[in-house]
């Protein structure tokens, strides 16, 4: 059961590590190429490699864990086996594991690394610290001044704009890390970023003694700099992301899906090794190697098999629930649940869960997350649905047609779209247009 779950919930390329490392280290997996059957150790395929298996299995095994008062009965050999598959899986830096490492290597008192490390646990994805440094103190003993010099050490870690408390501390930083704290740059971002965003440029000149065109080279080069730091460690902008199902439509102009990974191994048992088994002479000890080598390889046949199957069905489902998004775009992006895809499959939502973690679909409308295809969403005032997706793309449109010399404020958004027929709370529309990096409507004025 837990080799069929971490099966399921490895991504395709994840997949192809653990099948080739399986064929390094199972003497009796063969690679080959030609479509072969599943069900050589007698079982019946319909039930092994069926979802209503991995239903009936996963409920054996969490009750089991349950009645016994553990959550695991595999021994200490199979937890370590279990990590080496998850050590030798190839996967991105993050943010994290790359301030960590500079932490690692930095000569401080033990006391400012202990408070680095905690430091380091409240930054957000971008690399800023949102909540008040004696807010973080309070709770963990070390003094105000420890938490501030600790503080200070990461700031000095790359990327450079790390440790700030927002966006304009880390300009700043930035400034100061490439040319020091002298520059006009470094000046319009400390004492005139809110004249800046709204284009003063003449008026920010008359207070630093300096051309028009002088401040508007000064706003070009701030332009430049980031205001994610943290983006590049970003696992969804990894250019290398393969998608695991994709959706296309025939010349009929029916929807299909089909599973990527045509360069997966294509695992059988060697007839040798099952030969060698009933053989006189054999080794009892050579014999019961090649029986549990032999299990092992038939358990991972029939988890691929099965992963193969739950994530196909479940893309079949969206394919089934989703026409007009892959028809028309996001805006059409109804809400959708787990639950209500496992009842359709007899599944469990966890299942669902797993199987879609990680995963990626390619569609008409671009490469995405199978994840996202699942949310909440609101009713229209004709009783259509639309998705939380749905209201976002509605805010990026209205917002992308909008007059930049009268930006639309976030009331006005919130009357645009009940016009449409969706009514969703004004607090509501500033989280959605948070999310989609859009500025506030007196940032977005242009003269």
């Amino acid at each position: 059961m837990r080799k069929s779950l971490e099966i399921l919930q490895a991504s395709t390329m994840e997949l192809s590590h653990l099948m080739r490392q399986a064929l390094e280290t199972n003497p009796t997996l063969e690679d080959i190429t030609e479509t072969i059957s599943l069900d050589e150790d007698g079982t019946d395929p319909e039930e092994a490699d069926s979802l209503e298996y991995m239903n009936e299995t996963e409920d054996d095994w969490r009750d089991r864990s349950i009645l016994e008062g553990r959550s695991s009965q595999w021994s200490q050999e199979d937890e370590e086996r279990r990590q080496r598959l998850y050590d030798n899986i190839v996967s991105p830096e993050t943010l994290q594991q790359h301030l960590q490492h500079q932490l690692d290597l930095s000569l401080v008192d033990p006391k400012i690394r202990d408070a680095a490390q905690s430091l380091l646990g409240n930054l957000d994805e971008r690399g800023y610290l949102d909540l008040p440094l004696r807010e973080i103190a309070a709770r963990i003993p070390h003094s105000f001044n420890i938490f501030s010099q600790a503080l200070d050490l990461i700031k000095t870690f790359t990327p450079a704009g790390v440790g700030a408390a927002g966006i304009p501390e880390s300009l700043l930083l930035q400034l100061e890390r490439a040319s020091g704290t002298e520059t006009l740059e470094y000046k319009i971002v400390r004492d005139h970023l809110e004249d800046l965003a709204r284009k003063r440029h003449p008026q920010i000149a008359r207070v630093l003694c300096t051309t028009v065109e002088r401040i508007a080279e000064a706003a070009e080069k701030i332009g430049r700099l980031s205001p994610n730091p943290g983006g590049d460690f970003d696992p969804t902008g990894n250019p290398y992301i393969l998608p695991d199902v994709v959706i296309e439509r025939d010349e009929e102009g029916r929807w299909s899906a089909r599973l990527t990974g045509e360069h997966l191994p294509n695992l059988r048992i060697n007839d040798f090794y099952k030969d060698m088994i009933g053989k006189n002479g054999v080794d009892s000890k050579a014999r019961a190697f090649l029986r549990d080598q032999i299990r092992d390889g038939r358990s991972l046949i029939r988890s691929i098999s099965l992963r193969q199957e739950t994530i196909l069905a479940i893309a079949h489902k969206l394919i089934e629930q989703q026409p007009d998004f892959l028809s028309k775009g996001p805006r059409h992006l109804r809400p959708l649940t787990m639950n209500d895809i496992a009842d359709e499959l007899s599944l469990h939502a966890t299942t669902v869960s797993r199987a879609v973690a990680g995963k990626y679909i390619l569609t008409p409308q671009g490469l995405m997350e199978m994840r996202a295809f699942f949310a909440t969403g609101y009713l229209t005032s004709d009783g259509a649905e639309v998705s939380n997706a749905g209201v976002r793309e509605a805010i990026q449109q209205l917002i992308t047609q909008e007059n930049n010399a009268k930006p639309l404020s976030d009331d006005a958004i919130t009357k645009a779209l009940q016009d449409q027929g969706i009514k969703v709370a004004r607090r509501t529309i500033a989280k959605y247009r948070e999310q989609l990096n859009i500025l506030p409507s007196h940032l977005r004025k242009s003269f």
